[in-house]
């Protein structure tokens, strides 16, 4: 079973095809895992453990009372002795606001629950799209947020409890990150109070995908309830649009000083400016390079999805100690690029970093890093110590692991 077969209950080209970014989908518990589908990636014993046990700070936990979120200062507090931190959660504070009708959502727990580590994992490389993990816990008949919509698609998972949701259509189609639902509350409330375009009701192993702009509220109906959320960041057009104009900076044409005392508050005076520079754009985009635009991109979007945790000791105590038989795998979710560099080298581009090696690695280094594992004596070198150098030195920069140790 696949992460994403996990929370459709469609296979992934119908899903990619007919739904994604498109429209609501609700699969229900009998077509995916069962009721119990999403309780081992988190459960209400494992809340308990993260508020009580686990040290947690802002801002991995959020408190939301009647649509509001509350401050800080008032579930946080001091370490003890020993722990110089002033923001730890205080699990009696937590426990007050919940009981009080408060909503505790726990955020960014794709950076720190294993099994959420694990899932987040799997689901953002088949989709190829860095994503996060809240979790949501709602006290009996409470609704923590008012009618709002959501800059990126979600993935909604009902852990424990039943909760109803109401879905509308969206009200600005496609929203940007700089674009939230508060610049547009009055046609939110007044698009919230008509009918939905979906009003169901999702119990344990249920799971619900919006995509981003469309409206959504949820109340818990009975008991409390658990969801997850896990929301998905895409790229747009948009995104393409912003990293070619900077790129557009390299053209003359485009820096050129406009006319001396040119009156920018009159249309009749911008209007031939702005045809001269629609031009000159139109003329650079022509030639815009493909490469160029995509090693921004590379950039901007590696860094937004860390890959899969390595244990430090354990990785060099393996380095240390490996030898010919020895199995090596890359570091699951690592992204990575190889190409050819000046003087006989190539360099090997990952988030934050770049190695360059001697071209002569450069088949061996594409093994390593092929998703496979490979004892180290597999890899295409003339000699063994040269294998052993280059396996040592992947592993120490965390680019490859022990094979088997996820």
């Amino acid at each position: 079973m696949t992460a994403l077969s996990r929370v459709v209950a469609l296979d992934g080209d119908t899903f990619a095809d007919a739904v994604w970014g498109r429209e609501p989908l609700l699969s229900r518990a009998a077509d995916l895992g069962g009721p119990g589908g999403f309780t081992g990636l988190l459960s209400p014993a494992d809340v308990d453990e993260l508020l009580s046990r686990r040290g947690l700070r802002t801002p991995f936990l959020r408190v939301a009372r009647k649509g509001e979120v509350l401050p800080a200062s008032r579930f946080t507090g001091g370490g003890g002795a020993g722990a110089e931190i002033t923001d730890q959660v205080r699990d009696e504070d937590v426990m007050r606001l919940y009981a009080d009708g408060a909503t505790l959502v726990l955020q960014g727990l794709h950076r720190l629950w294993p099994p959420l580590i694990g899932f987040a994992g799997e689901l953002g490389a088949e989709l190829n799209r860095p994503l996060q993990v809240n979790a949501y816990l709602t006290p009996p008949d409470s609704q923590g947020f008012t009618t709002h919509y959501d800059t990126h698609d979600v993935f909604v998972l009902q852990v424990d409890g039943v909760k109803r949701w109401c879905v509308h259509p969206p009200v600005l189609a496609g929203p940007l990150e700089k674009q939230p639902w508060g610049g547009h509350a009055d046609e939110v409330a007044a698009t919230a109070a008509g009918e939905p375009a979906l009003d169901v009701v999702l119990e344990p192993g249920d799971a619900l995908y919006l995509p981003r702009g469309w409206l959504h509220s949820a109340r818990a109906l009975g008991g409390r309830t658990l969801h997850l959320t896990v929301g998905i960041r895409g790229l747009t057009r948009y995104a393409l649009v912003e990293e070619l104009m900077a790129l557009a900076a390299a053209d003359p044409a485009l820096r050129t000083t406009l006319p001396f005392g040119l009156d920018v508050a009159d249309p009749d005076a911008i209007a031939p400016e702005l045809a001269a520079t629609v031009a000159a754009l139109r003329d650079w985009l022509s030639s815009a390079d493909p490469a160029a635009l995509a090693e921004r991109l590379r950039d901007r979007v590696w860094p937004a999805a860390r890959p899969a945790p390595i244990s430090p000791l354990a990785q060099l105590d393996f380095a240390d100690a490996l030898s010919g038989t020895d199995e090596i795998i890359v570091r699951p979710g690592l992204r990575w690029q190889l190409t050819a560099a000046p003087d006989e080298r190539v360099t090997l581009r990952a988030p934050g970093r770049e190695l360059t090696f001697p071209s002569f690695c450069a088949p061996a280094l594409r093994v390593a890093l092929d998703g496979h594992a490979h004892p180290v004596a597999a890899l295409p070198l003339p000699d063994q110590e040269d294998r052993l150098v280059l396996a040592r030195r992947l592993l120490k920069e965390a680019l490859l692991v022990p094979a088997g140790s996820g």
